[in-house]
């Protein structure tokens, strides 16, 4: 039987780093553009004073490869001498039954390279080769001027793995969805749609009714880069997204990581909160219409949470009180163009639009690692406010927000009777925002002021301010390193 010669390997190294040979990386990734977190994963990746590996992760398909490609483009321009700079896809075949450390050597002897030298090393899908994390850790150890990145699409599977063998030796850094803000930049239009403003939101829409066309594109298929630019994965999302994505993890990822057996009961789990996504789910409920028991149902939700698909959020009274015994609970997806690749797009007349937009706009507040403040919601016998931001040193709640798809709220004060009772029950000083369809604007209801703001406006700045916060999140924990 014949073997994979090292010259072959070494060949492979070659073409795969094209650098090395004075090319700049492939036109294809130099031209596709930039994720917003491209400058503090850079940052991390180029910090000197840490002796740790990067380990890029998120749900397949968001970018994680090409950003890789624009860090190693950052660096070359930084000055990086080619020739210190190594990327391999461990999904290649040629490097099948390779250990890294194996890999490593031939690029060292072919550079002759000392482990005094100051290397970036980039193992992109790292997941397909087992005990990953031992191999990894063992070369940040041996090799401290070394700075390794690794990344991998089996989010749930590297997550496990880091925290479990990587403490004190690796960092995580989640790339989620497109944000909506990122996605009008993809197709070059917020400039054209949104100017800044000196309001609170910091933003005004300059046509709200094509920033909501725009926003219905997002909510089908904007979470996603490949879709963005393809009016024929537009046009088949359900086979590109449910295929490519929400498959692999069902069928791949979760039962290969954590020995789940019945992957059909998964799966119609999946389905069941991806249509109810933005509603609340009890588990009584829940796991009758999924047919899974109770039990297992909870570790199932753990799953699927750990892969980056749902986001469970909890319930508080109307004292902003927590519940000892958590029986409900409203699940989102964290990216809300899954629901119409598994059952098929909306329009703005959609009977799903009003959890969709709530869905998108809580998906954006999931964009950063460790935010100022939790997220709940508030249900009691009277009513119900869907996001409460209660802040996690204080303990008080931050802000209110209530959630429209209409413009029906701007014009009746009745329907905020909720969210004023929540706030004089509570001796609140805080100014609640509302979102609408398309009216901007405040009020003054009960002594009380409301700020209204178009859904999809207000999408959009959420997320811009969820980056502003999670560069200097990121900037704070790399210094406290």
């Amino acid at each position: 039987m014949f073997q994979v010669s090292e010259k072959e390997v070494k060949n492979r190294l070659s073409f795969d780093n094209p650098w090395w040979s004075g090319e700049r990386v492939a036109e294809i990734f130099r031209q596709m553009p930039k994720r917003a977190y491209l400058g503090t994963f850079y940052k991390l990746v180029a910090e000197q004073a840490v002796t740790r590996a990067v380990v890029l992760m998120g749900p397949r398909r968001v970018g994680k490869t090409v950003m890789v490609y624009h860090c190693i483009q950052k660096l070359l321009d930084a000055g990086i001498a080619p020739s210190h700079i190594l990327y391999l896809s461990l999904e290649t075949p040629v490097y099948t039954g390779l250990s890294l450390e194996k890999l490593i050597g031939l690029f060292q002897n072919q550079f002759s390279h000392t482990r005094n030298k100051r290397l970036f090393i980039f193992f992109d899908e790292i997941q397909y080769l087992k005990e990953w994390e031992v191999h990894l850790k063992s070369l940040v150890d041996s090799y401290p001027n070394y700075r390794f990145v690794a990344t991998g699409s089996a989010a749930a599977a590297l997550k496990l793995k880091s925290d479990e063998s990587g403490a004190g030796r690796f960092t995580d850094f989640m790339l989620p969805p497109l944000t909506f803000a990122e996605y009008l930049r993809f197709i070059e239009r917020e400039q054209e749609l949104v100017q800044q403003d000196n309001n609170e939101s910091g933003y005004i829409a300059k046509d709200i009714e094509k920033l909501n066309d725009e926003f219905i594109n997002y909510l089908n298929y904007g979470g996603y880069p490949e879709a963005v630019f393809s009016k024929d994965i537009q046009s088949q999302s359900g086979r590109y997204i449910k295929s490519d994505i929400i498959d692999k993890v069902l069928l791949r990822d979760l039962p290969s990581l954590y020995g789940i057996s019945d992957i059909q009961e998964l799966n119609r789990l999946f389905t069941t909160l991806a249509y109810n996504t933005g509603n609340e789910i009890s588990l009584e409920d829940l796991s009758q219409s999924a047919g899974v028991a109770k039990n297992t149902l909870r570790r199932y939700l753990d799953y699927l949470e750990a892969a980056f698909l749902i986001r469970r959020v909890h319930r508080v009274d109307q004292n902003a009180r927590h519940f000892k015994r958590i029986t409900t609970f409203k699940v989102y997806l964290t990216n809300p163009s899954m629901r119409a690749a598994l059952f098929g797009p909306v329009d703005q007349n959609h009977e799903a639009m009003g959890t969709l937009t709530e869905t998108a706009i809580v998906s954006q507040s999931l964009h950063i690692s460790d935010p100022a403040a939790e997220l709940h919601y508030a249900r009691w016998n009277k009513g119900e406010i869907d996001i409460v931001l209660i802040n996690k040193g204080r303990q008080k709640v931050s802000s209110l927000i209530e959630i429209k798809w209409s413009d029906r709220i701007f014009y009746d004060p009745k329907e905020l009777a909720t969210i004023l009772e929540f706030i004089k029950l509570n001796s609140l000083s805080i100014s609640p925002i509302v979102t609408t369809k398309t009216l901007m604007g405040k009020k003054i209801i009960n002594n009380c002021e409301v700020k209204f703001y178009p859904s999809s406006l207000y999408c959009y700045a959420i997320g811009n301010l969820f980056q502003i916060i999670e560069n200097i999140s990121r900037t704070v924990k790399s210094v406290a390193h």
